[in-house]
């Protein structure tokens, strides 16, 4: 009795069931450019007192630490609004409010000196912690704050002396940048001292916003109620420029809402020079982890740069054109283009790229003519993402092309599809016998693929 022939590793390779590969495996092959990117780059991250309390506060720490395990460097602002309500409640002090601001009398300091303490303390001990079995095994991580903040007073208002309250004059950046490249946390609270030996009850968010504009962080992360900022229907726009978020900012009737500080301080870190601004909840668990190490985050970004646009294709987006040209290509929805031929033609390509990926394409190809034909182009080779064809992505990349067949002196456009005729029609395409074409592209059509011809006339 023979014995069956062994398969080679090829065919063991080809026999894996990779819907059986678990999802963790997925996920990290994904954030494995996000984890090259943060490394060694500054975030500065903000949450409120309110956060202290969520059930979900313990899994934010542990995903501070693995942040930190993987090389991001951080500063924690932490809030206290909430705990310095109840230690007033407890000594029975009331501290008026006055432009949305809590006027810090003497008499109160105490109270919101230990609720801020215990809440340092608090959370030096959470990031301290190395039980075996758990997320923090092993961390190992050095937290250091102290005097960075340096605070003046609020002053005057209305006749109204905030006394105790105060705002940023200073962040000793230079300090904090030290202890940074030490491989440590640095925690900062909503207060500061003054040269004359004063502490100050300060906004965490204001805190949080000048160390990010001061330290020249990559980003600024607030941690907040809602999932991000969410519009007058309550849903959430995951993307705003600062110019938008400003709009936004007009339409609030009580400038202290958790909302609008969040976004008032990333519209003015944002127009200093941090490059993303993050709103998320501290309420999601994996929301930090989610917003970081996805390419569509889970909350609001707010950034001043093209994170996503049209652009004209470079030699480096062939790799990319070809993960998405390829499954339509076998589908028979697109013709196939070897990589050969798309770097000959790259200088007609348009795409749309966010964080390295190509979401969407097109190509704009001057077709010759003859002295009776007007100047015509082809559009082909438009796709979009699967994940992203609900988007108006294909839309934006064929107005890139219209505009530069305008700028080429292209009077009308043609496209020949087998599958995607309606949606060319709704971008203004009508369908056009094949004799229309000009004759040097019909002599070069495939009968056997049959596609349907479509003109439109370019103004």
């Amino acid at each position: 009795m023979t014995k069956p022939a062994q398969p080679t590793p090829n065919q063991n390779n080809l026999s894996l069931d990779q819907a059986s590969t678990p999802d963790y495996v997925h996920w990290f092959r994904h954030a494995a450019p996000y984890i090259n990117t943060h490394r060694h780059k500054t975030f500065v991250l903000m949450f409120g007192g309110e956060a202290l309390q969520s059930d979900n506060f313990q899994h934010i720490i542990h995903d501070i630490a693995l942040l930190h395990a993987l090389g991001i460097r951080l500063v924690l602002v932490h809030g206290a609004r909430p705990q310095i309500n109840h230690n007033l409640a407890q000594l029975q002090l009331k501290t008026p409010f006055l432009k949305h601001r809590r006027i810090t009398t003497r008499e109160s300091l105490p109270a919101v000196l230990s609720a801020v303490g215990s809440i340092r303390l608090q959370i030096e001990a959470l990031l301290s912690m190395g039980l075996a079995n758990s997320p923090m095994y092993g961390a190992r991580i050095d937290v250091v704050s102290g005097n960075f903040v340096t605070a003046k007073p609020f002053g005057i208002h209305e006749g109204v002396d905030f006394q105790l309250t105060g705002e940023v004059r200073a962040i000793d950046h230079d300090a904090i940048t030290h202890n940074l490249k030490n491989n440590q946390i640095v925690l900062l609270g909503p207060t500061g001292y003054s040269s004359t030996g004063e502490v100050f009850n300060l906004r965490a968010e204001e805190v949080a916003t000048r160390a990010a504009i001061d330290l020249k962080a990559d980003k600024l992360i607030f941690l907040g109620e809602q999932r991000g900022f969410l519009d007058s229907q309550h849903k959430l726009i995951r993307e705003l420029t600062p110019q938008q978020a400003t709009h936004h900012l007009t339409q609030f009737d009580t400038p202290n809402h958790e909302q609008y500080l969040h976004l008032a301080g990333a519209v003015q870190a944002c127009k200093a020079g941090v490059k993303r601004c993050h709103l998320l909840s501290y309420h999601q668990n994996g929301a930090l982890l989610g917003e970081l190490f996805t390419r569509d985050g889970l909350g609001t970004l707010v950034t001043a740069m093209d994170y996503e646009a049209v652009r004209q294709a470079t030699i480096q987006d062939v790799g990319g054109l070809l993960n998405l040209l390829r499954p339509l290509e076998e589908q028979g929805i697109l013709v196939y283009r070897s990589r050969e031929r798309l770097e000959d033609e790259i200088e007609h390509f348009a795409v749309i790229e966010r964080d390295g990926m190509i979401l969407a394409c097109a190509a704009l190809y001057p077709l010759p003519v003859d002295d009776t034909e007007p100047a015509s182009g082809e559009i082909a080779c438009v796709a979009v993402h699967p994940d992203y064809r609900k988007s108006n992505r294909g839309v934006q990349v064929l107005h890139f092309l219209e505009q530069r067949a305008k700028h080429l002196g292209i009077g009308q456009l043609y496209l020949l599809t087998t599958h995607t005729g309606h949606w060319f029609m709704e971008q203004g395409f009508e369908k056009v016998e094949l004799s229309e074409l000009p004759s040097a592209r019909q002599a070069m059509y495939n009968y056997q693929r049959n596609s349907q011809v479509f003109r439109k006339l370019i103004d």
